[in-house]
C-alpha cells in the first residue's frame, strides 16, 4: 500500500507516541527485497503516523533475539517512561528455540509483557507468527508456532489488541517472502505487515470517531 493511501486510512487516526517492544518480529528485521524500500514494517507504519501527525513520537524498543523474559527484564521500563499511546507487542518465537519450550512459562511471561504494556494506557496491536517460518531441526515446529499464536490470539483478545493473524494470511506463499536467514521477511514480507496494520488501526479509528460523536 503506497504510504499516502495508508496516511489517507489514518487521517482520524490519534496516535502521537508509537513504540514497539518484543523480538525481531516487532523490530521490522529483514533483507532488502527488489524494488522495496528497505524498511522495516514498524518504521513502515512510522512514517504513515508521522504523515498524520507530523510530530509523532517513536521508540523502537524491540530487540533481535530478546525471548519473552528479555522483554520484560529489558524493554518495560524504557516503555513505561515513553508514556506511548499505540505500543506493538510481539514475542515468543525465540523461546521456541529449545528442546523441549515451557509453554506455561511463555503464556504466563508474555501476559505479564502485555498487562504492563497495556497499563500505560496505550492501543495495542500485535501479530501471531506466519506458517512461511519454519525451523526443520525441530519436526514439531508447526505445532510449537500454533500454540505460541493461540497464546497470542488470548492475551490479544484480552487486552483489546488489534490482532493481525499472519498464520494463514497469503503472503506466506510468496517465494520471495523470506530472508536469506529463512526466518525473517524480506522487505516484501514488512510491507505487507505493514498494510495489515494500518488496516487494523484504520478499522480501529473508525471506531473510535464514531463512538466518540
Amino acid at each position: 500500500m503506497p504510504a499516502g493511501r495508508a496516511a489517507d486510512l489514518l487521517a482520524r487516526a490519534p496516535w502521537r507516541r508509537f513504540a514497539t517492544v518484543g523480538d525481531s518480529l516487532a523490530a521490522g528485521t529483514g533483507d532488502p527485497s527488489p524494488g522495496y524500500a528497505s524498511l522495516g514494517w514498524p518504521d513502515r507504519v512510522a512514517d504513515v503516523l508521522r504523515r498524520v501527525h507530523p510530530e509523532l513520537a517513536y521508540l523502537k524498543a524491540a530487540e533481535v533475539g530478546a525471548t519473552t523474559a528479555r522483554t520484560l527484564n529489558t524493554q518495560l521500563d524504557p516503555l513505561a517512561e515513553f508514556e506511548p499511546d499505540l505500543v506493538h507487542v510481539s514475542c515468543g518465537a525465540n523461546d521456541l528455540f529449545r528442546p523441549v519450550p515451557d509453554y506455561a512459562a511463555i503464556e504466563t511471561v508474555l501476559a505479564r509483557v502485555f498487562e504492563l504494556a497495556a497499563a500505560t494506557g496505550a492501543q495495542l496491536t500485535t501479530f501471531t507468527l506466519g506458517r512461511a517460518f519454519v525451523v526443520p531441526r525441530f519436526a514439531d515446529w508447526g505445532e510449537r508456532v500454533r500454540r505460541v499464536n493461540d497464546i497470542t490470539r488470548g492475551l490479544a483478545a484480552g487486552h483489546g489488541a488489534v490482532l493481525v493473524d499472519m498464520w494463514d494470511h497469503p503472503v506466506n506463499d510468496r517465494p520471495d517472502l523470506l530472508s536469506a536467514d529463512r526466518i525473517h521477511f524480506a522487505a516484501a514480507g514488512q510491507a505487507v505487515l505493514a498494510t495489515e496494520i494500518v488496516k487494523g488501526l484504520a478499522r480501529l479509528a473508525g471506531e473510535v470517531v464514531v463512538t466518540g460523536t
